[in-house]
Protein backbone atom coordinates (compact mmCIF):
# COMPACT_ATOMS: atom_id res chain seq x y z
CA UNK A 1 0.00 0.00 0.00
CA UNK A 2 1.27 3.38 -1.10
CA UNK A 3 0.25 6.91 -1.31
CA UNK A 4 -1.27 6.85 -5.07
CA UNK A 5 -2.99 2.93 -3.77
CA UNK A 6 -4.72 4.06 -0.68
CA UNK A 7 -8.17 4.95 -1.76
CA UNK A 8 -11.84 5.46 -0.31
CA UNK A 9 -14.14 3.68 2.20
CA UNK A 10 -17.89 3.43 1.89
CA UNK A 11 -20.07 5.64 4.24
CA UNK A 12 -22.48 3.13 4.73
CA UNK A 13 -24.19 4.72 7.49
CA UNK A 14 -24.91 8.03 6.31
CA UNK A 15 -21.89 9.60 8.90
CA UNK A 16 -21.75 13.46 7.42
CA UNK A 17 -19.56 13.88 4.95
CA UNK A 18 -17.92 16.90 7.04
CA UNK A 19 -16.68 14.81 9.46
CA UNK A 20 -13.37 13.68 7.65
CA UNK A 21 -13.33 17.22 6.55
CA UNK A 22 -8.92 17.63 6.22
CA UNK A 23 -6.76 20.03 4.76
CA UNK A 24 -5.78 19.61 1.11
CA UNK A 25 -3.26 16.62 0.97
CA UNK A 26 -4.02 14.88 4.44
CA UNK A 27 -6.91 11.69 4.61
CA UNK A 28 -8.20 10.06 7.52
CA UNK A 29 -10.49 7.35 7.97
CA UNK A 30 -11.99 5.02 10.93
CA UNK A 31 -13.54 1.76 11.05
CA UNK A 32 -14.85 -0.17 13.44
CA UNK A 33 -13.17 -4.00 14.54
CA UNK A 34 -15.83 -6.96 13.89
CA UNK A 35 -18.38 -6.52 16.69
CA UNK A 36 -16.79 -10.15 18.15
CA UNK A 37 -13.41 -7.93 18.96
CA UNK A 38 -14.96 -4.49 20.40
CA UNK A 39 -14.77 -5.41 24.27
CA UNK A 40 -11.10 -5.61 23.25
CA UNK A 41 -10.11 -3.20 20.51
CA UNK A 42 -11.68 0.28 20.40
CA UNK A 43 -11.57 0.92 16.68
CA UNK A 44 -9.13 1.05 13.64
CA UNK A 45 -7.59 5.01 12.75
CA UNK A 46 -5.79 5.60 9.53
CA UNK A 47 -4.06 8.88 9.03
CA UNK A 48 -2.42 9.81 5.78
CA UNK A 49 -0.46 12.53 4.30
CA UNK A 50 1.62 13.18 1.00
CA UNK A 51 3.35 16.12 2.07
CA UNK A 52 6.69 14.77 3.15
CA UNK A 53 7.71 17.89 4.62
CA UNK A 54 8.07 17.37 8.66
CA UNK A 55 4.96 17.73 10.29
CA UNK A 56 4.10 17.87 13.74
CA UNK A 57 1.16 17.08 15.62
CA UNK A 58 -0.50 16.65 19.19
CA UNK A 59 -2.56 13.76 20.40
CA UNK A 60 -4.50 13.95 23.66
CA UNK A 61 -3.56 11.21 26.42
CA UNK A 62 -5.17 7.73 25.89
CA UNK A 63 -5.13 4.20 26.84
CA UNK A 64 -2.49 1.67 24.99
CA UNK A 65 -2.02 1.45 21.36
CA UNK A 66 -0.37 -0.05 18.68
CA UNK A 67 0.33 1.71 15.57
CA UNK A 68 2.30 0.66 12.29
CA UNK A 69 3.36 3.42 9.28
CA UNK A 70 3.34 2.41 5.89
CA UNK A 71 5.63 4.28 3.28
CA UNK A 72 6.62 7.50 6.25
CA UNK A 73 9.46 8.68 6.83
CA UNK A 74 11.37 8.82 9.76
CA UNK A 75 8.48 9.09 12.69
CA UNK A 76 8.87 10.58 16.41
CA UNK A 77 7.39 11.06 19.72
CA UNK A 78 7.87 13.31 22.58
CA UNK A 79 6.20 12.65 25.69
CA UNK A 80 6.86 15.24 28.25
CA UNK A 81 10.38 15.37 28.47
CA UNK A 82 11.28 11.90 26.89
CA UNK A 83 11.63 11.62 23.09
CA UNK A 84 11.10 7.87 21.40
CA UNK A 85 12.23 7.55 18.09
CA UNK A 86 12.63 7.07 15.16
CA UNK A 87 10.53 4.69 16.57
CA UNK A 88 9.89 1.35 14.76
CA UNK A 89 7.48 0.59 11.61
CA UNK A 90 5.04 -1.54 14.17
CA UNK A 91 5.13 -0.07 17.53
CA UNK A 92 3.60 -0.30 20.94
CA UNK A 93 2.46 3.36 22.38
CA UNK A 94 1.64 2.23 26.35
CA UNK A 95 -1.56 4.49 28.40
CA UNK A 96 -0.57 7.85 28.51
CA UNK A 97 -1.33 10.24 31.09
CA UNK A 98 0.40 13.35 29.40
CA UNK A 99 -0.24 15.04 26.06
CA UNK A 100 2.06 13.81 23.17
CA UNK A 101 3.79 15.07 20.51
CA UNK A 102 4.31 13.46 16.89
CA UNK A 103 6.77 14.41 14.23
CA UNK A 104 6.48 13.04 10.73
CA UNK A 105 7.46 12.78 7.26
CA UNK A 106 3.82 11.82 5.65
CA UNK A 107 2.93 8.46 4.83
CA UNK A 108 -0.07 6.47 6.18
CA UNK A 109 -0.32 5.44 9.89
CA UNK A 110 -2.58 2.74 11.28
CA UNK A 111 -3.75 3.02 15.21
CA UNK A 112 -5.54 -0.06 16.53
CA UNK A 113 -6.66 1.21 20.26
CA UNK A 114 -6.95 -1.38 22.66
CA UNK A 115 -9.02 -1.54 25.91
CA UNK A 116 -7.87 -2.91 29.24
CA UNK A 117 -9.85 -5.80 28.21
CA UNK A 118 -8.54 -6.50 25.50
CA UNK A 119 -4.83 -5.70 27.30
CA UNK A 120 -5.92 -8.04 29.58
CA UNK A 121 -6.64 -11.32 27.32
CA UNK A 122 -3.72 -10.52 24.81
CA UNK A 123 -0.30 -10.85 27.80
CA UNK A 124 -0.11 -11.13 31.48
CA UNK A 125 2.50 -8.24 31.44
CA UNK A 126 1.03 -5.15 33.11
CA UNK A 127 -0.05 -2.15 30.95
CA UNK A 128 1.82 0.17 33.72
CA UNK A 129 5.76 -0.95 32.88
CA UNK A 130 4.46 0.64 29.49
CA UNK A 131 2.85 3.98 31.08
CA UNK A 132 3.97 7.01 29.15
CA UNK A 133 6.26 5.31 26.77
CA UNK A 134 6.64 3.86 23.04
CA UNK A 135 8.29 0.21 22.63
CA UNK A 136 8.64 -1.46 19.57
CA UNK A 137 5.58 -3.87 19.04
CA UNK A 138 7.67 -7.12 18.49
CA UNK A 139 9.24 -6.12 22.43
CA UNK A 140 5.74 -6.60 23.64
CA UNK A 141 3.37 -9.00 21.91
CA UNK A 142 5.80 -10.57 20.09
CA UNK A 143 7.94 -10.23 16.77
CA UNK A 144 5.40 -13.27 14.58
CA UNK A 145 2.57 -10.30 15.31
CA UNK A 146 4.84 -7.02 14.30
CA UNK A 147 5.62 -9.03 11.22
CA UNK A 148 2.51 -9.89 10.18
CA UNK A 149 0.75 -6.88 10.99
CA UNK A 150 3.43 -5.04 8.17
CA UNK A 151 3.83 -7.59 5.51
CA UNK A 152 -0.27 -7.67 5.38
CA UNK A 153 -0.50 -3.77 4.95
CA UNK A 154 2.73 -3.51 2.41
CA UNK A 155 0.65 -6.19 0.07
CA UNK A 156 -2.66 -4.04 0.41
CA UNK A 157 -3.76 -1.39 -2.32
CA UNK A 158 -6.41 0.09 -0.85
CA UNK A 159 -7.61 1.03 2.41
CA UNK A 160 -11.25 -0.52 2.57
CA UNK A 161 -9.20 -3.91 3.32
CA UNK A 162 -7.31 -2.46 6.53
CA UNK A 163 -9.79 -3.38 8.98
CA UNK A 164 -10.99 -7.47 7.32
CA UNK A 165 -7.16 -7.37 7.61
CA UNK A 166 -6.78 -6.57 11.24
CA UNK A 167 -9.63 -8.44 12.43
CA UNK A 168 -7.82 -11.86 10.42
CA UNK A 169 -4.61 -10.84 12.54
CA UNK A 170 -6.23 -9.64 15.67
CA UNK A 171 -9.01 -12.25 16.01
CA UNK A 172 -7.20 -15.41 17.72
CA UNK A 173 -5.57 -13.46 20.07
CA UNK A 174 -8.30 -12.47 22.62
CA UNK A 175 -9.76 -16.05 22.68
CA UNK A 176 -7.92 -16.61 26.54
CA UNK A 177 -10.25 -14.88 29.26
CA UNK A 178 -9.50 -13.19 31.90
CA UNK A 179 -10.59 -14.02 35.74
CA UNK A 180 -10.99 -10.13 36.39
CA UNK A 181 -12.85 -9.38 33.49
CA UNK A 182 -16.52 -8.48 35.02
CA UNK A 183 -14.32 -6.13 37.49
CA UNK A 184 -12.67 -4.40 34.74
CA UNK A 185 -15.91 -3.93 32.60
CA UNK A 186 -17.38 -2.49 36.06
CA UNK A 187 -13.73 -0.06 36.09
CA UNK A 188 -14.01 0.77 32.76
CA UNK A 189 -17.63 1.85 33.32
CA UNK A 190 -16.99 4.26 36.57
CA UNK A 191 -14.13 5.90 34.25
CA UNK A 192 -16.21 7.50 31.90
CA UNK A 193 -19.25 8.10 34.64
CA UNK A 194 -19.70 12.21 35.37
CA UNK A 195 -18.35 13.00 38.97
CA UNK A 196 -16.71 9.79 39.89
CA UNK A 197 -13.40 10.77 41.11
CA UNK A 198 -12.40 9.66 44.21
CA UNK A 199 -11.02 6.24 44.40
CA UNK A 200 -12.49 5.27 47.91
CA UNK A 201 -16.00 5.71 46.29
CA UNK A 202 -15.16 3.51 43.23
CA UNK A 203 -13.43 0.90 45.47
CA UNK A 204 -16.80 1.00 47.61
CA UNK A 205 -18.69 0.75 44.16
CA UNK A 206 -16.34 -2.09 42.73
CA UNK A 207 -16.73 -3.84 46.57
CA UNK A 208 -12.82 -3.98 46.60
CA UNK A 209 -10.57 -2.89 48.81
CA UNK A 210 -8.80 0.48 47.24
CA UNK A 211 -4.89 -2.10 47.47
CA UNK A 212 -6.67 -4.19 44.80
CA UNK A 213 -8.15 -1.70 42.82
CA UNK A 214 -4.85 0.05 42.83
CA UNK A 215 -3.17 -3.40 41.81
CA UNK A 216 -6.46 -3.54 39.13
CA UNK A 217 -5.89 -0.70 37.76
CA UNK A 218 -2.08 -0.31 37.22
CA UNK A 219 -1.92 -4.10 35.76
CA UNK A 220 -4.89 -3.28 33.10
CA UNK A 221 -4.78 -0.02 32.45
CA UNK A 222 -1.88 0.90 32.73
CA UNK A 223 -1.45 4.12 35.86
CA UNK A 224 -2.49 3.79 39.21
CA UNK A 225 -6.66 4.74 39.55
CA UNK A 226 -7.01 8.21 40.89
CA UNK A 227 -4.69 9.02 38.06
CA UNK A 228 -7.16 7.09 35.89
CA UNK A 229 -10.57 9.22 36.85
CA UNK A 230 -8.49 12.41 36.76
CA UNK A 231 -7.59 11.61 33.22
CA UNK A 232 -10.90 10.79 32.08
CA UNK A 233 -12.52 13.75 33.83
CA UNK A 234 -10.26 16.27 32.18
CA UNK A 235 -10.94 14.84 29.04
CA UNK A 236 -14.66 14.54 29.14
CA UNK A 237 -14.43 18.82 30.31
CA UNK A 238 -11.49 19.67 27.89
CA UNK A 239 -13.10 18.13 24.81
CA UNK A 240 -16.64 19.66 25.38
CA UNK A 241 -14.93 22.89 25.29
CA UNK A 242 -13.31 22.11 21.99
CA UNK A 243 -16.44 20.50 20.70
CA UNK A 244 -18.39 23.73 21.40
CA UNK A 245 -15.05 26.21 20.69
CA UNK A 246 -16.08 27.53 24.50
CA UNK A 247 -12.47 27.60 25.63
CA UNK A 248 -13.17 30.21 27.90
CA UNK A 249 -17.08 29.02 29.01
CA UNK A 250 -16.32 26.41 32.07
CA UNK A 251 -19.98 25.85 32.92
CA UNK A 252 -20.09 22.55 31.66
CA UNK A 253 -17.14 20.82 32.98
CA UNK A 254 -17.03 18.19 35.32
CA UNK A 255 -19.65 18.15 37.99
CA UNK A 256 -16.45 17.21 40.39
CA UNK A 257 -14.38 20.06 39.39
CA UNK A 258 -14.75 23.06 42.21
CA UNK A 259 -14.15 25.32 39.90
CA UNK A 260 -12.17 26.95 37.00
CA UNK A 261 -8.76 26.89 38.94
CA UNK A 262 -9.24 23.70 39.76
CA UNK A 263 -9.40 22.41 35.60
CA UNK A 264 -6.84 24.35 34.83
CA UNK A 265 -4.63 22.65 37.19
CA UNK A 266 -5.31 19.31 35.83
CA UNK A 267 -4.67 21.13 32.18
CA UNK A 268 -1.16 21.89 33.39
CA UNK A 269 -0.82 18.14 34.34
CA UNK A 270 -2.25 16.10 31.51
CA UNK A 271 -1.77 18.72 28.75
CA UNK A 272 1.29 20.55 30.03
CA UNK A 273 -0.32 24.02 29.03
CA UNK A 274 -3.25 25.72 29.08
CA UNK A 275 -6.47 24.19 27.13
CA UNK A 276 -6.16 27.66 24.47
CA UNK A 277 -2.69 27.57 24.13
CA UNK A 278 -3.33 23.32 23.34
CA UNK A 279 -5.45 23.91 20.69
CA UNK A 280 -3.69 27.15 19.07
CA UNK A 281 -0.40 24.50 18.80
CA UNK A 282 -0.79 21.72 16.02
CA UNK A 283 -3.49 19.83 16.68
CA UNK A 284 -4.58 20.13 12.93
CA UNK A 285 -5.01 15.72 13.26
CA UNK A 286 -6.60 15.78 16.57
CA UNK A 287 -9.41 18.27 16.22
CA UNK A 288 -10.69 16.32 13.00
CA UNK A 289 -10.31 12.84 14.90
CA UNK A 290 -12.13 13.92 17.27
CA UNK A 291 -15.20 14.96 14.89
CA UNK A 292 -14.40 11.93 12.70
CA UNK A 293 -14.38 9.26 15.46
CA UNK A 294 -17.20 10.30 17.57
CA UNK A 295 -19.63 10.17 14.17
CA UNK A 296 -18.04 6.33 13.35
CA UNK A 297 -17.62 4.90 16.52
CA UNK A 298 -19.14 6.70 19.33
CA UNK A 299 -16.63 8.34 21.82
CA UNK A 300 -14.59 11.40 20.38
CA UNK A 301 -11.38 9.59 21.74
CA UNK A 302 -10.42 6.44 22.64
CA UNK A 303 -9.76 7.81 26.39
CA UNK A 304 -13.43 7.66 26.95
CA UNK A 305 -14.65 4.77 25.03
CA UNK A 306 -17.26 2.94 27.14
CA UNK A 307 -17.71 -0.77 27.58
CA UNK A 308 -20.81 -1.36 25.45
CA UNK A 309 -20.76 -3.77 22.83
CA UNK A 310 -20.05 -1.84 19.73
CA UNK A 311 -23.32 -1.92 16.66
CA UNK A 312 -22.63 -3.59 13.05
CA UNK A 313 -19.08 -2.54 11.92
CA UNK A 314 -19.24 1.23 10.20
CA UNK A 315 -16.88 2.50 7.71
CA UNK A 316 -16.03 6.68 7.23
CA UNK A 317 -13.90 7.88 4.70
CA UNK A 318 -12.29 11.25 3.99
CA UNK A 319 -14.57 13.34 1.62
CA UNK A 320 -12.43 16.37 0.49
CA UNK A 321 -12.68 16.34 -3.44
CA UNK A 322 -10.84 12.86 -4.25
CA UNK A 323 -12.02 9.36 -3.55
CA UNK A 324 -7.89 8.57 -2.53
CA UNK A 325 -7.24 8.83 0.99
CA UNK A 326 -3.60 10.02 0.39
CA UNK A 327 -3.82 9.12 3.72
CA UNK A 328 -0.62 10.44 7.71
CA UNK A 329 1.58 9.72 10.48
Amino acid sequence: MNLDQVSGGTNSHNVPAGAFAMPPGMRMRYDLPDPSLSEYLTGYAIYASDDRTPMLNWYLPAPAMISVVVDAGPLTVSIGNHRFGPVDRASFYGPTSRAFRTETTGGIAVGIGLSALGWSRLTARSAGDFHNRVTPLSAVLGAELSARLIEGLDALDDDSFIKPLLDAVLGPLFQRAHPREDLIRAFTALTVTDGVIEMKDVADRLDIPTHELRRMATRHFGMPPKLLLRRARFLRSFIGLIRTDGMADYSKIDSSYFDASHFLRDAGTFLGTTPRRFVASDTVFLRASLRARAAVIGAPTQALHGVVKSPAPVTGRSTTGEDRLRPSV
